[in-house]
């Protein structure tokens, strides 16, 4: 008798196929129907509206600095539930710090699942590239997530990583949040361009319509040669950009593609990660939000770039401005294997206050715009009526600076611009600054040097703008440019690079 052997590759296409038949497809909700469902779920008939920007709109958000703070005490950072007050180390370690996580967890950002599947990292392009006559090797890559349980949701994680091709040894990376494109790809010389060129000219020409438009044109060329390209990649145009900053220092950098692990909306959560562990169903309660969801794809990242003999995988920091500075905050508050962050202009559900009422609050992250960057449990706080009754951001059982303490005494640069070149004052940039004041005490419990000051948020005031507290693991700078970290850039990498070097 004949033995029958299956090739492996049709066996796993044939049982992937038919775990789909076997699955439902995932749910699709539009944005407000997830909120709608959310609200269902805990019971909520009602949530406060958010503030508008608009100071002639419907519930103008409050710019008075005399009524931001309605509830001015902050809990408590080293005083435990039990009411114990944490006076070592290894009670924050073993007590406190526990603590703080479930309370996020539970009621901020949501729990990553047990259950989240293994990525699987590919190189798909690897180049020489320049950079400003730098030469760097340019890596495209790809995070396969192993989507066998559930094949009707795939996700691929999109990174690009670029380290200088000089450096005598692995380099510091800085994961940053954004598109994961390549810094300069190589070119097609000119004569190649020719030959592209004809190629295409060919092809297009099949359709008759196409064909009449490119004879009255007999010296157009479909495919153009990137304006500014050289053999040292394209011309920089002004100042530095921030990668190139970290390449001219010596380090390198990574871009990761948030969008790739999970959407920025609502309707988007029960597709990208989120979706894929929940087999396309919609969320429970304490189930992950987006910026969850983005910081274990950094992570992720991270465990790719620990495999990389280019990189110091003992001095990888994450990197994010706006919600991706929220996502960059939360990345390293709960993974201990980041060395360093640079927060940039991070606002409400980043590094500022939930109690403060100053530009952005609370109820914005309640609402059907942003709640699904947070955990469902959060929309409580912006709950007017339901089953918990009326509820405010007082009720938080953490707030941002206990998040900024999670990242003791690690080194964390806080980055915000000014309202004039338009780093909005919706971000309140005070709030931040007194939650940063405030973590300070666990960094120095930890022998780390924190912003320089008291750690009495009350009184506190905000250094002046171009003026940072660099001299310890915490940091603050307020530069005077926008909604970009950009300014601060060369600041950071000179006070992280002392510390690293140490």
């Amino acid at each position: 008798m004949k033995r029958l052997f299956i090739p492996l590759l049709l066996l796993s296409a044939s049982v992937t196929a038919q775990n789909r038949n076997a699955l439902p497809p995932p749910v699709t909700f539009t944005t407000a129907e997830d909120h709608k469902n959310m609200m269902e779920q805990l019971g909520i008939t009602s949530l406060r509206p958010g503030y508008s920007g608009n100071p002639d709109g419907a519930n103008p958000a409050n710019y008075d600095p005399a009524k931001a703070d309605p509830w001015p005490e902050l809990p408590d950072i080293l005083t435990m539930k039990n009411g114990k007050k944490v006076k070592t180390p290894e009670m924050w370690w073993k007590n406190r710090r526990p603590e703080i996580i479930e309370d996020f967890e539970r009621e901020v950002y949501g729990r990553v699942p047990d259950n989240v599947p293994a990525v699987r990292w590919e190189v798909e392009i690897s180049e020489r590239e320049f950079m400003a006559r730098r030469p760097v090797l340019a890596r495209k890559l790809v995070g396969r997530v192993d989507n066998s349980a559930y094949p009707h949701i795939e996700v691929n994680i999109s990174m690009t990583l670029v380290t200088p091709a000089d450096a005598k040894g692995p380099v510091p990376i800085l994961i940053m949040f954004g598109p994961a494109t390549l810094p300069a790809p190589v070119q097609p010389n000119r004569d190649d361009f020719e030959k592209l060129n004809a190629a295409m000219r060919e092809l297009l020409s099949r359709d008759p319509e196409i064909k009449a438009i490119l004879d009255k044109y007999p010296a157009y060329s479909p495919l153009v040669r990137p304006e500014g390209y050289s053999p040292f990649g394209f011309a920089p145009a002004g100042e530095p950009s921030r990668q190139q900053e970290l390449i001219n220092a010596g380090w390198g950098y990574a871009m990761l593609d948030p969008s790739s692990v999970q959407a920025d909306n609502g309707a988007g959560l029960t597709r990208g990660i989120i979706g894929l562990v929940n087999k396309g169903q919609p969320r429970k309660p304490e189930d992950w939000g987006s910026l969850r969801a983005w910081a274990w794809g950094a992570s992720r990242a991270l465990d790719y770039l620990e495999t990389d003999p280019t990189v110091n995988a003992k001095q990888v920091g994450i990197e994010g401005v706006s919600r991706y500075g929220k996502a960059a905050l939360v990345t390293l508050a709960f993974d201990e294997r980041f060395a360093f962050g640079l927060i940039g202009s991070s606002g409400k559900g980043g590094a500022t206050l939930h109690r403060r009422v100053f530009g952005e609050g609370v109820e914005n992250l309640t609402g059907s715009g942003e709640y699904h960057w947070m955990a469902g449990n959060y929309m409580k706080y912006g709950a007017s009526a339901g089953k918990y009754g009326e509820m405010n951001a007082s009720k938080l059982p953490v707030d941002s600076h206990h998040l900024i303490a999670l990242c003791a005494p690690r080194l964390t640069f806080i980055s915000y611009g000014v309202p004039e070149a338009g780093d909005a004052h919706w971000l309140d940039h005070h709030g931040s600054y007194m939650a940063a004041v405030a973590a300070g005490a666990v960094y120095k419990l930890l022998g780390a040097g924190d912003l320089g000051v008291s750690n009495d948020y009350k009184t506190e005031k905000m250094p002046p703008v171009n003026v940072g507290l660099l001299d310890g693991k915490l940091a603050w700078r307020q530069h005077d440019g926008g909604h970009t970290d950009a300014p601060n850039m060369k600041h950071f990498i000179e006070w992280a690079s002392r510390f690293l070097n140490d």
